[in-house]
């Protein structure tokens, strides 16, 4: 039993990234259909459950998927100008004024841009659990906002993360 456990852990955590881009974009494509204020309505429907559940899951995966990048010594990649290594991120901006494309991987602006999209998403996850617990209290509405400033920017985020994969891609191509 255990063995199969770990397995399935195994193959969950090679597949971290993709049940991510998975659950986050239904739970984005699904939200316009939310219509959730202090509590889950006593009428709520698929929209309102799905986005519940897959959001606690979402939530999970997200906090797995930041740990499993930023444990033994991994951070640095993703948040090394929090200690002052900006020597790759500045090289990749200044690069970016005279027309040229950063170099994905490193500690430049690619993986910068990537650590904070792992923030807002655990960001977005932790603020909607909260926002769950505290149905129903004066707390639950300010929790809504928080998630719903958290989901916004990490739309945002997703937006920008499409464009920098695509344009990594054609360079590539070029080359």
């Amino acid at each position: 039993m255990m063995s199969k456990l770990s397995s399935l852990f195994r193959v969950m955590m090679a597949y971290l990234h993709v049940w991510i881009v998975i659950s986050s974009s239904l739970l984005v494509c699904a939200s316009p259909w939310i219509f959730m204020g202090r509590r889950i309505p006593d009428n709520a429907g698929f929209w309102d459950y799905l986005h519940v559940y897959l959001g606690l899951a979402c939530a999970v995966l997200g906090i797995l998927f930041l740990l499993s990048n930023t444990l033994q010594g991994k951070w640095h990649q993703y948040f090394g100008w929090l200690v002052g290594d900006w020597a790759q991120l500045k090289q990749d901006m200044v690069g970016l004024t005279k027309g040229k494309f950063p170099v994905a991987g490193g500690k430049g602006l690619f993986s910068a841009i990537e650590g904070i999209g792992m923030l807002l998403l655990v960001a977005t996850g932790i603020t909607g659990v909260v926002w769950l617990l505290f149905q129903s209290t004066p707390t639950a509405l300010a929790w809504r906002g928080y998630h719903q400033i958290f989901a916004q920017a990490f739309i945002g985020f997703l937006i920008v993360h499409l464009v920098l994969a695509a344009s990594h891609i054609l360079d590539f191509i070029r080359q």
